[in-house]
C-alpha cells in the first residue's frame, strides 16, 4: 500500500482542568510523530500489511527523526526534505474526556509538489490512499490529483480520508466531491459525512455518499462504524468498550486497519470490525501512532 499524505510533528497537551485564559493551565505535554496519512500507514503496517510506503514532504531539519519513527513502525518512508519550511506541526489540546482540539500549521505538508510524484511509485502497489489534507492547498492538490489519475490509469484502487470538517467547509464541499471523483473508498467521520451530504443522520449521510463512491466506511467514535454501498448501509461494527486517554488518531487507526484488512481479502464488514479494534487501541495511548 502506498499512502500519499502528511507527516506531522504533534505536540500533545493533556489537561485535566478547563483552559484558564490569560494564565497557566497544568498539562502533560509530549512531542510525537503524527499526521493523518502517516498514522494510517503505521496502523496498516501494525495490522499486517507487509509493505506500506508513505510519500510526504517534511522540513529538512527533522526528516531523519521522522524517517526513523516510520521505519520503526514498519513503514517505508519516501520523505521529501523541504529546505525552506518546517514540518507541519499540530498542537493537540486533549481535555479530561480525552476529546481533542487541534491548532494546525500545515508547514511543508501542503507543499508536496507534482514534481515529488512519479507514476513509478505505483509499481508493485495494490492500493493507493490519499490524505484529504492534500486537497486543501493548490500545490498538494495538484499532486494528489496526479496520483489519483495515474492510479486509475494503472487500475490501482484509491481511497481518500476527507480529513477535516473545518477545512472541508472552508474549501467547499462541491469542490472536494468533484476532486475525489473516481475513488473507490471514502473514509469520513460522521461530521465530515454530514457536511459532505447535508444529511443530519449518519446512516443517511453514508447512504448518500455511497451513491457517489462505491464503498463508504464511516467512523462513529465510541459508537463504532458503519459501511455503505450503492445507497445502502450494508454493515455495522461496534467499538470495543475502552476508557480513552487521547482520541487523537483514532480515525487514522480505523483507516489503516480497514485498508489492511481489505488488502488481505476481508469483506467490508470484517474490515470495519478490524478498524474499530484499531481505533479502540489508539484511544488508549497518547498520540496517533500504534
Amino acid at each position: 500500500m502506498l499512502v500519499v499524505g502528511d507527516v506531522v510533528t504533534d505536540v500533545v497537551a493533556r489537561h485535566r482542568e478547563p483552559l484558564a485564559a490569560a494564565t497557566d493551565t497544568v498539562a502533560r505535554i509530549r512531542t510525537l510523530p503524527g499526521g493523518a496519512g502517516a498514522n494510517a500507514a503505521c496502523w496498516a503496517a501494525r495490522s499486517g500489511c507487509a509493505d506500506v510506503r508513505i510519500l510526504a514532504r517534511v522540513g529538512a531539519g527533522d526528516a531523519a527523526w521522522h524517517g526513523v519513527a516510520l521505519r520503526r513502525a514498519g513503514v517505508r518512508p519516501l520523505l521529501v526534505p523541504d529546505p525552506a519550511v518546517p514540518t507541519a506541526t499540530v498542537i493537540a489540546l486533549v481535555d479530561a474526556s480525552a476529546e481533542r482540539t487541534f491548532l494546525t500549521d500545515s508547514g511543508a505538508a501542503l507543499r508536496l509538489a507534482p514534481g515529488d510524484w512519479s507514476p513509478e511509485l505505483l509499481e508493485g502497489v495494490g492500493h493507493l490512499h490519499l490524505s484529504g489534507y492534500l486537497f486543501f492547498a493548490d500545490t498538494s492538490r495538484a499532486t494528489a490529483l496526479a496520483a489519483l489519475g495515474d492510479a486509475r490509469a494503472a487500475g490501482v484502487p484509491v481511497s481518500v480520508d476527507p480529513a477535516s470538517a473545518g477545512f472541508l467547509k472552508e474549501w467547499g464541499v462541491r469542490r472536494f466531491l468533484d476532486a475525489v471523483e473516481g475513488v473507490r473508498v471514502l473514509l469520513p467521520n460522521a461530521d465530515e459525512a454530514r457536511l459532505l451530504t447535508g444529511e443530519d443522520e449518519p446512516e443517511a449521510a453514508a447512504r448518500a455518499l455511497s451513491r457517489r463512491v462505491p464503498l463508504v466506511a464511516m467512523t462513529l467514535g465510541a459508537a463504532g462504524g458503519l459501511v455503505a454501498e450503492a445507497g445502502r448501509v450494508t454493515a455495522r461494527a461496534a467499538a470495543p468498550p475502552v476508557r480513552p486517554v487521547d482520541t487523537t488518531g483514532a480515525g487514522d487507526a480505523f483507516t489503516g486497519a480497514f485498508l489492511a484488512a481489505r488488502l488481505a481479502g476481508a469483506g467490508p464488514a470484517e474490515a470495519a470490525e478490524a478498524g474499530c479494534r484499531a481505533g479502540a487501541a489508539a484511544v488508549r495511548t497518547v498520540g496517533g501512532r500504534p
